[in-house]
């Protein structure tokens, strides 16, 4: 069994307003700093055997806070890279909100390819091939995967069965961690979307 700790990037000031996606240049705000000690603060009582991020800006600065409470080094991989979100890259979700292609993309996601990016599935599947690959090489250890919302969502609903259709019902805040045992023969989520906090 591998515990996986998935754990979404600290706040920026484009959280909410603008799809960043690959966007480089894009560093957490002083409310993301404070998040991402306090999530480092919350994860000293499991200790990691490992730390992984993508490696845009936002999450290897997350995953440096806890890095440095673990005495670990942050291990770069490109399977948790964000979606490739192609043309949309960088619009604001003002511009993006009456465009059609994006609502089909929020409402069949399963089969709507951004143009000139990816499609879910596709992102949905590297991901997943880069967590089982972090099973293999950590058996019976827990490991820390600094990754994106929408990768996070569409891990869980992997691990749920739910469908990707449906993953936008998942809440993936920013600084949360979700928790997941992954054995040879099936999977427990074991916690989701936790923020330390109850009041939204």
């Amino acid at each position: 069994m591998t515990k996986l700790l998935l754990i979404r990037h600290a706040t920026t000031n484009s959280v909410g307003k603008r799809l960043s996606g690959r966007t480089p240049g894009v560093f957490l705000n002083e409310e993301g700093k404070r998040q991402a000690q306090q999530l480092a603060q919350r994860l000293t009582q499991v200790p990691l055997a490992a730390l992984y991020t993508s490696p845009l800006e936002r999450t290897v600065q997350t995953a440096e806070y806890i890095a440095r409470a673990q005495q670990l080094q942050p291990i770069i991989d490109k399977s948790f890279l964000e979606l490739d979100f192609g043309d949309w890259t960088n619009l604001a979700f003002e511009e993006l909100g009456s465009n059609p292609e994006f609502q089909r993309f929020n409402t069949f996601r399963s089969v709507t390819r951004i143009p000139g990016g990816e499609m879910m599935l596709e992102a949905q599947a590297r991901f997943m091939a880069g967590l089982q690959k972090l099973c293999l090489k950590h058996p019976h250890e827990t490991v820390a995967v600094v990754s994106h919302s929408d990768l996070i969502k569409a891990a869980v609903a992997y691990y749920a069965g739910t469908p990707l259709d449906m993953f936008q019902r998942l809440e993936i805040s920013p600084a949360s961690v979700s928790m997941i045992q992954v054995y040879a023969e099936t999977a427990r989520i074991l916690v989701v979307n936790d923020t330390g906090s109850l009041t939204g």
